[in-house]
């Protein structure tokens, strides 16, 4: 018979055989597929996946089950699970929830511990177990909640406002152990993401085993593969940190007896250089003895040098006495009047020559001298010049000027010209 539904808690031995359940929303039956028959299968069927199957019915007397032998598997879609998982995961990451670079850092060392799931479970006594092993001075506080059914989500959601209101954890770690998609449903809910994201106080997310994703993984700053491991990176190894320590004290006795060493070998080398203070009395007196001496060649040298300099200044001043400067400057400035004299003739000459070059050409383009040669000016009334007949008409009062004056003439007849 053919049969549809969804695959949930599938398991895969060493042997190569599949167990897994198939499911719809009324009811579920388990199924087995041996490994001579899913070699052929040309997918990887996993948790929430929709397939349609080939099989006959059998009884697993072993535990008395009724059960499919399964011969035959194809994909039939995504359950809907599933596709809410892939749904709401697009959703948050388009949104920035899964940014690597809004997660917080986890302490090195935490000083309080919050661990939010069953109080019943097995996840509770893993992570117990560990910190106890690893570092048991740690305080660890249980938030209970619910992490199974209908209302865990708001419980989860509960039990995180609870622990963000208590101001006393630095870390939180949230989750519960395996479990099918059903199961570990509730850390895929939106309302469980967003309160992850937004909580202010660093969050491990450990739920369910290593190859369990939810979307509670992605959200939390960091996804620990099991309960377990959760409690692996938040504990230092007290053995280790021991060893560290004891490292660091025998660092630390060595730097102080190497400080102590070098301190007794400075004082000792300070008392040898501590003197009498009749000796440095002495000392200091010769050396001022000294710089007595030095002092004295010092002023003797440079009043030598200053008798030189002022004796070299008082020659130059008496060279440049006004005695002595006024019959050359005098001699200077008669050249130089004689100079200008000339200069002055010269300029005088050009200017005049070019004067008179200048007035001839204007006077070659003078209106003047072409009236002078019975050439006459025609204006009309207003004293515009009259340069086409054809603007004038019969009649019309014209004025004429000659070289030697105006003729007030009236046109009596135009003749233009062919």
């Amino acid at each position: 018979m053919w049969v549809q539904g969804e695959i949930s808690n599938m398991s895969v031995p060493s042997s190569g055989h599949w167990y897994f359940t198939l499911k719809d929303s009324n009811a579920q039956i388990r199924c087995a597929m041996f490994r001579n028959r899913n070699q052929s299968v040309r997918f990887r069927p996993k948790h929430g996946q929709e397939v349609l199957i080939r099989g006959r019915v059998s009884l697993y007397e072993g535990r008395g089950d009724f059960q499919l032998i399964v011969e035959h598997m194809e994909e039939a879609g995504l359950g809907d699970l599933q596709q809410q998982f892939e749904q709401l995961k697009q959703k948050l990451s388009d949104e920035g929830l899964f940014d690597p670079a809004r997660k917080q850092a986890l302490p090195s060392l935490p000083l309080h511990v919050g661990v939010i799931t069953s109080p019943t479970g097995a996840a509770i006594r893993d992570v117990l177990s560990v910190f106890q092993r690893r570092f048991p001075a740690i305080p660890i506080t249980v938030i209970p909640a619910l992490v199974q059914g209908n209302e865990a989500a708001h419980s989860l959601v509960n039990a995180l406002h609870m622990a963000i209101m208590s101001g006393l954890f630095d870390v939180l770690i949230i989750g519960r152990g395996g479990g099918s998609l059903e199961d570990l449903w509730p850390f895929n809910e939106e309302i469980v993401a967003r309160a992850i994201a937004e909580c202010p106080i660093p969050i491990v997310s450990a739920v369910g085993h290593e190859v369990d994703f939810t979307i509670a993984d992605f959200v939390a700053d960091y996804r620990a593969p099991t309960p377990s491991a959760a409690a692996e990176v938040l504990s230092p190894d007290q053995h280790t940190l021991s060893q560290r320590l004891l490292t660091i004290q025998q660092k630390f006795m060595q730097s102080m007896l190497v400080s102590i060493n070098q301190r007794k070998q400075a004082t000792t080398h300070l008392r040898k250089r501590l003197k009498h203070p009749r000796d440095q009395l002495r000392q200091q007196a010769q050396r001022v003895d000294h710089l007595e001496i030095r002092l004295q060649q010092i002023l003797n040298t440079r009043l030598s040098q200053r008798g030189q300099y002022l004796r070299y200044q008082a020659n130059r001043l008496l060279q440049q006495h006004p005695r002595k400067q006024l019959p050359a400057q005098h001699d200077q400035l008669n050249q130089a009047t004689q100079r200008l004299f000339r200069l002055s003739e010269r300029l005088h000459q050009t200017f005049q020559t070019k004067l008179a070059a200048l007035t001839h050409r204007l006077d070659s383009v003078s209106p003047l001298n072409t009236l002078k040669r019975g050439y006459s000016i025609v204006t009309d009334q207003q004293g515009a010049p009259i340069v086409d007949v054809n603007k004038t008409s019969v009649g019309d009062q014209l004025s004429a000027k000659l070289a030697n004056g105006t003729l007030e003439i009236e046109v009596m007849k135009i003749s233009p010209l062919k």
